[in-house]
């Protein structure tokens, strides 16, 4: 039996809900980790409410919790963070337009759009991105400045949260190694990105697991669906 539209929005809901859970738990890693890298309290929730991008935002931190330079260690943010150039080409039918298009942008990351491209219709697609956005735009930030007031009070190595980051990350794709669509491309840029890591400078290798692209298959959508239920959920 086909998905009703009102159940096709619960789940939305709660899959958003999974994935904002999950990116909380991240945040109270990176808040921690900024903290001890010598930054103010407030430095990780500002930050990550206005950038709104993990990868690159604990990339900088750890860099200079390593001793880098900050230019040095802005220049390697902003390199992982070049992945959003096709992430905002992935994601221009999610968009809508006027003010609401503007505000959406901001919510361009790695799980608002795997999200959303993950859906059959272009209006769940857009629930999808939309929630899971506004999911993450308020658990990151709140997150990390949970974490910061906790990195003020214990050394993260002893409490675990150190490994939070790669233990969250690895569950999330485990629904992609198990879907045969895209289990070859997930194994296929883990693989660039571990190998790639041994041997270039830090920030490179998640860049470089974009060329695992091409061995992604997406969903066949059937067009007459695609067409009845977006005109149904748009109503």
């Amino acid at each position: 039996m086909p998905e009703s539209i009102a159940d096709s929005r619960r789940r939305l809901l709660y899959e958003a809900a999974v994935v904002a859970s999950a990116v909380f738990v991240v945040g109270v890693a990176y808040g921690a980790m900024s903290v001890n890298a010598g930054l103010p309290t407030w430095f990780a929730p500002v930050v990550g409410f206005f950038v709104l991008a993990a990868s690159s935002e604990m990339l900088f931190v750890g860099l200079l919790a390593g001793g880098a330079n900050s230019w040095i260690a802005a220049a390697a943010a902003l390199a992982v963070n070049s992945r959003h150039l096709p992430y905002g080409l992935a994601a221009t039918d999610v968009l809508g337009t006027g003010w609401k298009r503007y505000a959406r942008i901001h919510l361009v990351n790695d799980e608002t759009v795997a999200f959303a491209a993950a859906q059959q219709t272009p209006a769940a697609r857009r629930l999808a991105y939309t929630w899971s956005g506004l999911g993450i735009l308020i658990t990151w930030p709140v997150g990390a400045l949970l974490g910061s007031v906790i990195g003020r009070m214990f050394d993260v190595a002893i409490i675990g949260l150190d490994a939070m980051f790669p233990a969250v990350i690895l569950a999330l794709i485990m629904s992609g190694i198990r879907d045969p669509r895209t289990r070859y491309g997930c194994l296929a840029a883990a693989v660039i990105a571990v190998g790639a890591a041994l041997v270039l400078p830090e920030g490179i290798a998640p860049v470089l697991a974009v060329l695992a692209l091409p061995l992604m298959r997406p969903r066949p959508i059937d067009p007459a669906v695609d067409a009845e239920r977006a005109e149904a959920e748009d109503a």
